[in-house]
């Protein structure tokens, strides 16, 4: 992923929002010139939580549904990895993940069922 500017982080993230049937809102927050987060509301009831830093480059998406987070995917500490559907407090190592592949991979769970 390219380092991005936090505006241009957050236009991808807002033009990816937009094409999907399961989001039904966003509010985005850019602080400092530096540091976005999005919360990302789904028709299901849950909402994604966005991370962005511009500084560091750390990346973090969360699913959150009852105020648990059932799924997530960041380069935190360790690298890449992601928080699987069927063990969120796990840690395993992934290659990189755009926003749009993490919601592509909500968009299956829930979808599919």
């Amino acid at each position: 992923m390219a380092h991005l500017n936090p505006f241009e982080f957050a236009r991808s993230i807002q033009d990816h929002c937009d094409r999907s049937d399961l989001v039904v809102s966003y509010d985005t927050r850019i602080l400092d010139n530096m540091i976005v987060k999005i919360r990302v509301a789904l028709s299901f009831g849950a909402f994604i939580d966005v991370f962005y830093n511009a500084d560091s480059g750390k990346y973090s998406y969360a699913l959150i549904e009852k105020g648990i987070r059932v799924f997530g995917a960041d380069n935190a500490f360790i690298g890449w990895h992601i928080h699987p559907f069927d063990g969120p407090d796990q840690h395993k190592p992934t290659s990189e993940i755009s926003f749009s592949e993490f919601l592509h991979l909500v968009e299956k769970q829930f979808t599919d069922k």
